[in-house]
């Protein structure tokens, strides 16, 4: 998740300073919400677009995050994260599968994760102040500092009154761009004991292939 990013002249070098000041601290007070929660639960729409290539897909999802365990749903599969391995089932196949999980892939997911990725390896600046409805929505760029990067920039819409991710829009260097879109965004929810478990017994009866790796 990552243009517009470029440094005027040197009449205006104070207040970009400044501008990345502020940027740091909506994020830090973001941040310090976000782990403040037992438990995340979001609903959100997604877009992959590149016109080059003549692709656009959308769909729904959603994310419950609780510490380090998540369970994901989109694009009809649903994904895992127990703390310990990673399950994912896809209902079309009749077919799970089990791996360890991956430092650099979603097996990371964690609210600490979602939130706290851009005190490392990116720059980012103050960007425009949108409303919608009746809320105000600011966004941060942020460019990744790596030139090997496969992202180009990233822009957090953030909910500056209630803390709030709102949106997130990803621009790939090969023109690729996601847009994450919030539709609900609900905390500390009621949760049942095995919300973020994997009930072997329960797909080993419905004759899914479970596939260990």
């Amino acid at each position: 998740m990552r243009l517009f990013w470029s440094f005027f002249i040197s009449c205006i070098l104070s207040w970009q300073l400044h501008a990345q000041d502020q940027s740091k601290a909506l994020l830090d007070r973001l941040s310090q919400k976000v782990l403040s929660h037992q438990n995340i639960q979001i609903a959100f729409d997604y877009v992959l677009d590149n016109k080059d290539a003549g692709v656009q897909q959308k769909t729904a999802g959603k994310l419950i995050l609780k510490g380090k365990n998540y369970r994901f749903e989109m694009l009809g599969a649903i994904q895992i994260f127990d703390g310990i391995k990673v399950y994912t089932i896809v209902d079309d196949n009749e077919e799970v599968t089990v791996e360890a999980p991956q430092k650099s892939d979603a097996s990371e997911l964690s609210p600490q994760d979602l939130i706290q990725f851009y005190k490392q390896g990116y720059t980012y600046k103050w960007d425009i102040e949108q409303p919608v409805g009746n809320r105000k929505i600011q966004y941060i760029k942020l460019t990744p500092i790596a030139s090997k990067s496969s992202l180009q920039s990233i822009l957090l819409g953030i909910d500056t009154k209630n803390l709030e991710i709102y949106k997130v829009i990803q621009t790939g260097k090969n023109g690729t761009k996601t847009t994450l879109t919030v539709q609900s965004w609900k905390v500390n929810q009621p949760l049942s004991a095995n919300a973020l478990l994997f009930d072997r017994a329960y797909y080993t009866k419905k004759g899914y292939y479970i596939s260990e790796l």
